[in-house]
């Protein structure tokens, strides 16, 4: 019976490697099984695991990162990820904390953010958005009448289906 268990772990890291693998292999661009430093939180990402900027770094401080260029061999990606993926780290926010945190920046409780404070938020505190990513939101959170972020409504954008990020059945 233990002999069984164990085989279903290996199968299991196996399709978890094969799945890293495959996302890996999307940015390498170059297919010499490298990719740029600045791609792997979109890899982590791609992989259904949603780590901010600052646990990204601490991922790449236990990957051995190729200098001078800046370059990430599978080969030391791979046992990191894999062991992310196993751990479950990095998942979804659920639902009722995305409400939770949108009514602390609605200072009035009125279920809506205006632009104006919205993008004070989303600037000024915390990990701050860049221009681009502050203009990327906007252009799909805002209700293009009022300006306005009615964030009960949008939240149902920002909810992750954990059965469809980590596919993996760890």
């Amino acid at each position: 019976m233990a002999e069984k268990e164990e085989k279903g772990e290996d199968g299991q890291v196996a399709e978890i490697e094969k799945k890293i693998t495959e996302a890996f292999e999307v940015f390498d661009r170059e297919s010499n099984k490298t990719v740029d430093v600045r791609e792997i939180g979109c890899i982590v990402r791609s992989l259904g695991c949603f780590p901010t900027e600052a646990e990204v770094q601490e991922l790449l401080e236990k990957i051995e990162v190729e200098e001078p260029g800046g370059f990430v061999h599978l080969e030391h990606f791979l046992p990191v990820m894999t062991k992310v993926l196993l751990d479950r780290r990095f998942r979804p926010i659920p639902e009722d904390v995305i409400l939770h945190a949108f009514e602390a920046l609605d200072e009035n409780k009125c279920g809506y953010i205006t632009k104006d404070d919205l993008v004070k938020h989303l600037t000024e505190g915390g990990e701050p958005f860049t221009q681009e990513e502050m203009e990327d939101m906007l252009a799909v959170a805002l209700d293009p009448v009022t300006d306005t972020l009615h964030y009960r409504d949008y939240r149902t954008k920002l909810i992750v289906d954990e059965t469809k990020t980590f596919p993996f059945n760890v």
